[in-house]
């Protein structure tokens, strides 16, 4: 594992949470109505998921487990010893909004999207948090 790969996807993560801090609206509405607000926050969650899934596909490739899907991954760098089992369990859900971001964009929930910028961006600070200490761990 290249771990300067891992240091520059996690610099790109922090981008794309702070673009999603920095641009979401106080409330949902104003998401709702606002298409250019819509495609800077979906786009950086979308991002910050990718971003989090290719850290963990990197990660595992120097291990015996290979997830079948993308939310598997995130529960196998539990299994690894990477994450705890909650931040694997809130990442692993976050598949879920990323496939519905790029396969059924125009079936998007607002509100839904509102509350996970407003309240699971934590989830992605987490997941960061964790793989900074293990890569400290494994230097």
């Amino acid at each position: 594992m290249d771990k300067e790969v891992v240091q520059q996807k996690l610099l790109l993560l922090q981008r794309c949470i702070q673009r999603v801090k920095e641009k979401t609206p106080a409330e949902a509405e104003i998401l709702e109505a606002d298409f250019d607000l819509q495609d800077i926050v979906v786009l950086n969650l979308q991002r910050a998921v990718q971003i989090s899934i290719d850290i963990s596909t990197h990660i595992l490739a120097d291990t015996l487990s290979v997830p079948s899907t993308m939310a598997e991954a995130f529960l196998l760098l539990h299994r690894e010893g990477v994450l705890s089992k909650d931040v694997a369990k809130s990442m692993s859900r976050s598949v879920g909004l990323r496939n519905v971001a790029v396969h059924e964009y125009t079936n998007l929930d607002w509100d839904v999207v509102h509350a996970v910028a407003l309240h699971h961006l934590d989830d992605f600070i987490h997941f960061g948090e964790e793989v900074v200490s293990w890569l400290d761990a494994h230097d």
